[in-house]
């Protein structure tokens, strides 16, 4: 009985000694990593308004933060925030949906990959922009065109971070999954899945920053909503402040979604952890 009450209390300390490590870590490892940014604003404000960059061009950043402000407060820059995510994010699922399962077929079909390769290299190297004329033709200036060039954009890092990851997996974890028991199906999710995943959410992020980038273009194009239509509308009508705001506030977003796909995998792959 004592024993245990002593190795319950053990545990207990422990417990605590790693909550205690943990509060103490989380602000060290934010203030790290957030410094760099910090510095990048302070540079940003001091060079404007020494005036080594006109300010008329380049906006102090504190009033670029006072005008992002002042644009969420009045629900404006809302509004445009949800209408690009309401874009971004379908093409993002749909092409998640399209090309992890096209990428475990392929990376572990050697007549397939060896047939569909020409035409995945040839599409992967056509730029999205360059086809913002043909989505536009064939599916109109709505959403739908915008989503479509978002899942075009976002397709190809996701494919081919699946069929890298497939194509990575040590041979000895496979050798290993066959000398405890597991062939076929278990071995392909046991093994291979879990040990391609790293370079599927490195595809994935990779494709959420393109979708990003393709987004703002297609919404500079015949759009009346979104941040791409806000920064083209603000350099038309010589709104810097705004068109900084605009900008500023896209840059967040794509931040936000990298470190909320970070997370996920790391939930994913705690395993590498232990």
């Amino acid at each position: 009985m004592s024993a245990s009450v002593t190795e319950g209390y053990a545990r207990a300390q422990s417990a605590r000694s790693g909550g205690i490590r943990t509060l103490l870590v989380f602000p060290a490892r934010f203030i790290s990593r957030s410094a760099a940014l910090v510095i990048l604003a302070c540079v940003w404000e001091v060079i404007s308004r020494t005036g080594v960059i006109n300010p008329l061009f380049l906006p102090p950043f504190s009033v670029v933060v006072t005008e992002a402000y002042h644009g969420f407060a009045s629900g404006y820059l809302v509004q445009h925030v949800m209408a690009s995510l309401g874009r971004a994010v379908p093409g993002l699922l749909l092409a998640l949906l399209a090309g992890v399962p096209l990428g475990l077929a392929l990376g572990t079909s050697g007549r397939l990959n060896t047939f569909i390769d020409p035409v995945v290299e040839v599409l992967r190297n056509t730029s999205a922009l360059a086809l913002l004329p043909v989505f536009t033709l064939m599916l109109g200036i709505g959403e739908t065109s915008k989503i479509a060039m978002v899942f075009y954009a976002a397709l190809w890092p996701i494919l081919l971070g699946t069929i890298n990851g497939l194509r990575g997996v040590d041979p000895l974890w496979i050798k290993a999954g066959r000398s405890m028991g597991l062939s076929g199906g278990k071995l392909f999710v046991k093994i291979v899945i879990p040990a391609s995943l790293p370079s599927i959410f490195t595809g994935i992020r990779l494709a959420a920053a393109a979708g990003l980038l393709v987004l703002v273009a297609a919404e500079m194009v015949g759009s009346r909503a979104g941040l791409g239509y806000v920064i083209n509308a603000s350099q038309l009508d010589f709104d810097l402040p705004g068109m900084y705001a605009a900008i500023l506030v896209l840059s967040v977003v794509g931040y936000a979604t990298n470190a909320a796909l970070v997370l996920v995998e790391t939930h994913f792959l705690r395993w590498k952890q232990t």
